[in-house]
């Protein structure tokens, strides 16, 4: 008959089962949400909301509101509603990414008025796609990004439409891929927006992130621009691949609207990005 031993507590199969989950979320990099309730609904993912919690929170740039005001730049969502915009561009923003889809079963019903207004102040704007990879394809969600919002058109105030990848707000923080499997899943999103409209994507990302999720792939280096996340006085060590940030997510608490970046560069260089 078993022993059972004074300090010990008895397991049953359900106990022990629950424990072989959690070692298997740990091996697996599971830092998503700890239980349902902590789980957001569906379609309310934004850019960056990951990166407070995993990369925590440090200062600003010294210069964060004089020396490059003319490249300043926000980042909004349906979370916003309709946007300031009149406000933004008075106090130095010049250009916008606005989210536009999320996997293949979201789109932001305040697009309009974001991606839009924006553009009526004189702002360059752009939108993004927050990638949902254990839905969906990279090719499927390309296509619903570009069908809802993420084209491209020539006329120089329109920004390469921006695929945010980053940690899952519903999970697993690498959306149960492995490496090799979100690199090919990031390759296919791409390849398949450069089809659709001409134009490399902006890849939004967290080092941190990327290099748990993807391996620090040095894949897209080459050819896809970087938006770099990180709430602290400078972007930091970059994902492989990349030898500077062409943005720099660099708060989540700005004025008007919270997610402020910085353009690495003049206001003509911009531009350029915007005419391809």
């Amino acid at each position: 008959m078993p022993v059972h031993r004074s300090g010990t507590a008895r397991r049953g199969p359900l106990a022990a089962a629950g424990i072989l989950l959690s070692s298997l979320a740990l091996v697996l990099g599971f830092t998503g949400p700890s239980s349902a309730a902590d789980i957001p609904a569906r379609g309310s993912a934004t850019l960056g909301m990951g990166v407070a919690e995993h990369d925590g929170v440090g200062g600003l740039p010294r210069d964060v509101r004089a020396v490059q005001a003319a490249t300043e730049g926000v980042d909004t969502s349906s979370h916003n509603g309709n946007v300031s915009w009149p406000a933004l561009w008075n106090s130095g923003v010049k250009w916008a990414y606005v989210k536009a889809t999320e996997g293949t079963y979201y789109t932001n019903p305040n697009f309009a008025q974001q991606y839009n207004g924006s553009y009526g102040v004189g702002m360059i704007r752009g939108a993004y796609h927050f990638a949902t990879p254990d839905t969906t394809s990279g090719a499927a969600q390309a296509d619903y990004f570009v069908d809802h919002g993420g084209g491209w058109s020539r006329d120089g105030r329109t920004l390469p439409g921006a695929l945010d990848i980053e940690w899952n707000p519903y999970g697993a923080a690498c959306y149960g891929k492995s490496a090799a499997g979100m690199v090919s899943w990031i390759g296919d999103f791409l390849d398949q927006y450069r089809a659709r409209t001409g134009r490399d994507a902006v890849i939004y990302t967290a080092t941190s992130w990327w290099t748990q999720c993807t391996g620090n792939s040095a894949a897209f280096g080459a050819s896809n621009p970087l938006w770099i996340a990180r709430y602290n006085t400078d972007p930091g060590t970059l994902p492989a691949g990349w030898g500077y940030q062409t943005m720099w997510q660099y708060t989540s608490s700005g004025p008007t609207v919270g997610d402020h970046s910085r353009f690495n560069g003049a206001y003509d260089r911009l531009q350029a990005l915007a005419n391809g």
